[in-house]
């Protein structure tokens, strides 16, 4: 074949994908997960034809998960296949040992991980995956048999944390059949591989996958690409602090719609906890309805203490439950590279021999104007700031006072408007960010 489709409605579909979530003029790059199978390698000839037309520059990436004997083989198809385009490669390996138990869910997780980091490391801002309205079905299916399978966005942050920071996952082959991409494929004499876990029976997809093939899914009509939930709504009420809490008014989440409400909620207590799991769903409802409620009261869940009174609901970062956790939270920061601490702030080092450490039992150490501007918050709040060690034993917190030696970016509130939907395609993400790093 040609390096180029004919006009098809997959062609045009995933077009209308791209052209409603992506810039034209960006000079980041696109990234373009890519595993050899027909849906992926549609995908990187859709994104190549539109990349041309757009003036971007694409990147395909493989991610080996070291799970089959024929993976590297499949890697190499994929760079030799990308070559071809004039497309650059690069092949990404999930090493070490993997789970006993739950590996599909393991190795999803270790596939968008190391995609995100590796797309943030290249300055971009997206990247393109391969989800047809097949897989929306399939999860429908699996969640009819008891699986928490997510349903699928056209445009949405990434799944991991923090490695998804400030990177979004876009689809636009959602409103796609899978039969429509192969037929595409197979009219321009293109081949694809073909992975066997793909109808192994013993993982829950390729079980779903054999019911629809064969008529027998409870669940057959196709879903729609989901849109940016409610819950958006809501962050226009939001107070965002520079110490990663956020003030919501009560009567805000009492006139919310009970769906949004739960969302919203459940997407704050995970950004302010720093935390990479939500809530239970019934544990997040008995919360719901008491702050809908007139009680006065405070409470913790998911890494987050809650405090409501009569007025308003403050989100803080639980003190005890950064130690309960045993995370890694004394770290040390490499010179020129934003590390993530606490799930809540980016740091980046401008000097050597700094590490970063929570403010519990280092407030004495530090200078009289950071104690001055230490007032402001909370005690409660107080201990979960991060405080700078020097080489020397200097300690500085550079969120009550600025300091040359570290750049320091708050998290949360960027996290919690990609997590609301309200950063709506790669532009707003990007202007999100800047912001972020402006503020």
């Amino acid at each position: 074949m040609g390096d180029t489709l004919e006009d098809c409605v997959p062609l045009r579909l995933a077009f209308d994908g791209m052209d409603e979530h992506l810039e034209r003029d960006s000079p980041r790059p696109l990234v373009i997960a890519v595993s050899g199978g027909g849906d992926s390698l549609f995908l990187l000839l859709a994104a190549k034809a539109w990349a041309d037309t757009a003036k971007r520059r694409i990147v395909a990436v493989t991610v080996d998960h070291e799970l089959h004997p024929d993976s590297p083989t499949w890697a190499l198809w994929c760079r030799e296949r990308a070559q071809r385009l004039g497309v650059k490669h690069h092949t990404l390996l999930w090493e070490g040992a993997k789970p006993a138990t739950g590996l599909p869910a393991a190795a999803r997780a270790a596939r968008h991980g190391l995609l995100a980091d590796w797309a943030r490391s290249a300055g971009a801002v997206a990247i393109l995956m391969g989800h047809t309205a097949d897989d929306g079905l399939e999860a429908r299916q699996m969640r009819a048999t008891g699986a928490s399978t997510p349903e699928a966005r056209t445009w949405s942050p990434s799944p991991v944390w923090p490695a998804g920071r400030d990177v979004f996952i876009l689809r636009p082959l959602l409103r796609v059949r899978r039969a429509q991409i192969r037929a595409a494929l197979k009219s321009v004499g293109e081949c694809w591989v073909e992975d066997p876990s793909n109808a192994d029976m013993k993982y829950a997809r390729a079980r779903a996958r054999w019911k629809l093939e064969h008529g027998l899914a409870d669940c057959v009509e196709l879903p729609s690409p989901m849109q940016a939930p409610l819950a958006r709504q809501l962050l226009q009420e939001v107070v965002a602090d520079e110490a990663g809490g956020l003030t919501i008014p009560r009567e805000a989440l009492v006139t919310a719609t009970s769906d949004a409400a739960r969302t919203f909620l459940g997407a704050a207590l995970l950004c302010v906890g720093g935390q990479d799991r939500p809530p239970r769903r019934t544990t997040l409802g008995r919360l719901l309805e008491r702050l809908t409620g007139a009680n006065v009261f405070s409470a913790t869940l998911a890494g987050a203490r809650v405090d409501a009174d009569q007025d308003r609901i403050t989100l803080i970062r639980e003190a005890g439950e950064m130690v309960r956790t045993g995370r890694r939270l004394e770290v040390g920061l490499p010179q020129r590279r934003g590390v993530s601490w606490d799930g809540r702030f980016e740091i980046e080092a401008r000097a050597s021999g700094l590490r970063v450490l929570r403010l519990a039992g280092l407030a004495c150490r530090l200078s009289s104007t950071e104690h001055q501007h230490l007032r402001r918050f909370a005690p409660a709040a107080r201990r979960t700031l991060p405080a700078i060690v020097d080489g020397s034993g200097l300690v500085f917190c550079p969120i009550l006072a600025g300091d040359e030696r570290v750049e320091i970016r708050p998290l949360v509130f960027a996290r919690l408007a990609a997590a609301c939907g309200a950063l709506v395609d790669e532009g707003a993400a990007r202007r999100m960010a800047q912001r972020a790093l402006t503020s």
